[in-house]
């Protein structure tokens, strides 16, 4: 990503930070223009137009309305995005402030008119030396893993991806952090999703970024959260709660010019951690307890650079949750695939061009299922 950058002297509160001298302050934008025009076929009818899976793959949403029209296309710019930092140096001591806002995932405009959209904060954090606290990727996630698709997430069910406000400490290639706790949990019998913020325990997260001699990346990460559900649903009062954890390996290996990316994850009470919250955390049984909800999911990305302005990657990722349908019914999501192929053409290195296939598989316990079939085309300018 290409930035713009200039240099100026702060004063006010960087004055009193610094003792009373001037602390330089380099501030830079970036961010970049992404325009999407996409052709779905979804197998049981496409949702209604401004759904969420009509602007990008979310597994969980492509089950699609029966007696709709399979066949859409849609345009949008919402993945547009721009972003602030500054970084200062305040007696030997690095601050720096990031803030990062694009146009995803609300629907507040229309189609008819104006195709105007919300603002959203992707990323808000302050970091001071070792120290981050603010909004930005869990640290249970490698960002830098993720391979290089024209859909907004790509291989959405194979990896962790979430972002929340969290307080995280780095030193060397340590990275430990406690992060915003939030329970997903599905009614015993079945039904719609429980979501508890109840409960005082953050989610802690441990991670070891390491490399090897070859140019390759590795990151193992480690999860340790309380499940808790603490209020009222309908007539019942809930108080219980349980264990959950989970390991993630990630990693980008260079071959050549060419690259591999993959992660890899497993755990007990993953729930929104994993595959965009395909499958909860857990499920009450019959006497209001929490079961943890076990699950595992993962992709593999192959980019290869056919010369220095075109390039393709091809990617294929999966999820399943091991359901106890005793305790959870037959509508809960089981399983989701997805496979992308693409080809790129970057004229200039902020320019690029390009188009996706990928098709998508969902799969519920009591065999439902929905397929999606997409192709995309898109234009991204980096500022």
């Amino acid at each position: 990503m290409r930035k713009q950058k200039l240099s100026l002297y702060v004063a006010s509160a960087l004055l009193a930070m610094s003792g009373g001298a001037h602390a330089a302050t380099d501030m830079t934008f970036g961010g970049y223009i992404k325009a999407d025009v996409m052709f779905s076929d979804y197998g049981n009818g496409a949702p209604e137009s401004g759904s969420l899976s009509r602007q990008f793959y979310v597994p969980g949403t492509i089950y699609g309305t029966s007696g709709n029209g399979q066949q859409v296309v849609d345009f949008q710019a919402r993945e547009s995005r721009f972003n602030f930092k500054t970084v200062t140096d305040v007696d030997g001591h690095k601050l720096t402030g990031f803030i990062e806002l694009d146009f995803m995932t609300h629907t507040d405009g229309n189609e008819r008119v104006s195709n105007s959209y919300s603002p959203r904060i992707r990323h808000a954090f302050v970091s001071y030396d070792n120290w981050t606290v603010g909004q930005t990727w869990t640290t249970f996630q490698n960002p830098g893993a993720l391979p290089e698709n024209l859909d907004f997430v790509g291989a959405a069910e194979g990896t962790p991806f979430v972002r929340q406000s969290q307080l995280r400490y780095t030193s060397g290639n340590w990275q430990f952090s406690i992060e915003n706790p939030e329970t997903t949990v599905t009614p015993f019998g079945g039904g719609g999703r429980i979501t508890s913020g109840s409960g005082v325990v953050p989610d802690f997260v441990g991670r070891y970024n390491f490399s090897a001699a070859s140019g390759s990346a590795f990151s193992v990460a480690a999860i340790v959260r309380q499940l808790d559900l603490e209020q009222v649903v309908g007539a019942t009062q809930y108080d219980t709660s349980e264990l959950g954890y989970g390991v993630s390996f990630a990693g980008v290996i260079p071959l050549g010019k060419d690259d591999i990316k993959f992660t890899a994850t497993y755990g007990e009470g993953l729930g929104r951690y994993m595959a965009l919250n395909y499958a909860n955390a857990g499920v009450l049984d019959s006497n209001g307890e929490i079961q943890a909800i076990k699950s595992y999911g993962g992709f593999v990305a192959y980019r290869h650079w056919w010369s220095e302005q075109w390039r393709s990657s091809l990617t294929v990722s999966g999820f399943t949750a091991d359901n106890d349908i005793a305790l959870t019914g037959g509508a809960v999501n089981k399983e989701a695939y997805s496979g992308y192929v693409n080809l790129l053409y970057s004229p200039s290195k902020p320019l690029t061009f390009g188009v996706e296939y990928m098709h998508a598989l969902n799969e519920r316990e009591d065999g439902f299922d929905g397929d999606l079939n997409r192709i995309i085309f898109s234009a991204k300018y980096a500022i």
